[in-house]
């Protein structure tokens, strides 16, 4: 991936990991385009970074995600790249027999970008050099099991990117894979943003930003404090990994199921 003079589409750019990577993409000079539910997030946003636009979508209405692709082939016809960083996070406890929370997590976090990648791909695959960028988690490889089905779409997610990868491998469309740790921001509310045992938003992206301009072909983009889940199953670690961090993160948010 280029790092400069590209329109980028962030999804869930209003908050967390997506505005702070829309803000580091806008300083490294490339058009973004935030994307978001809330015009009066996206609006704050924008007003903090002069020159950033946003386009608000419902990520969880297929009808929607038409609309906005077509809106972004007219207003955006460079557009090259596209972050798909929109998700939900939620708690279940699976005793219930309760299925909205999964219902709408898997809407958002797994429908929502193939659905997105599939409307936007011809205007990507015209363009001389473009990339899909899936944002995953450490929870893909590792699952926290208060969060089941938030686990499951970011498993399917690293799946789907790499299948996606292989058929457009012959195209000019490249596709990478950013899988955060876990990581101080609101996705969970303000408990996490403050938790100190979540790596530091500006510490994540400073690393990401590094790494993608010392590696702008890596299909996968890996902070150090990821690579633990990432190769727990591979090192031969997974039935030990598994217990003991979900062990600690059940006694580290007592009370919240």
């Amino acid at each position: 991936m280029q790092i400069t003079g590209n329109t980028i589409l962030i999804t869930g750019g209003g908050s967390g990991i997506g505005r702070a990577l829309a803000e580091a993409f806008q300083a490294e000079g490339n058009q973004v385009i935030i994307a978001g539910r809330r015009q009066t997030k996206l609006d704050e946003v924008v007003a903090a970074n002069p020159g950033m636009k946003s386009a608000v979508l419902d990520i969880e209405s297929a009808e929607a995600i038409q609309t906005f692709a077509a809106q972004m082939k007219a207003e955006y016809p460079a557009l090259n790249v596209v972050m798909h960083n929109a998700g939900i996070m939620r708690n279940e406890n699976l005793q219930k027999g309760e299925t909205a929370d999964a219902e709408a997590t898997l809407t958002t976090n797994l429908l929502g970008p193939i659905r997105l990648t599939a409307a936007l791909l011809p205007q990507l695959q015209a363009q001389p050099h473009a990339t899909i960028m899936t944002v995953t988690s450490g929870l893909a490889y590792v699952p926290l099991a208060m969060t089941p089905t938030y686990c499951a779409t970011k498993a399917a997610i690293h799946s789907y990117t790499q299948s996606l990868r292989y058929q457009l491998k012959d195209t000019s469309v490249q596709v990478m894979e950013l899988v955060p740790p876990y990581v101080q921001t609101e996705l969970m509310g303000d408990r996490q943003a403050s938790d100190p045992n979540a790596m530091p938003l500006a510490d994540f992206i400073s690393e990401v930003m590094g790494l993608l301009k010392a590696s702008p072909d890596a299909p996968e983009i890996l902070v150090e404090r990821v690579k633990a889940q990432r190769f727990a199953e591979a090192k031969g670690v997974y039935d030990d990994f598994f217990p003991t961090f979900n062990e600690r993160m059940f006694a580290a948010r007592a009370g919240e199921m």
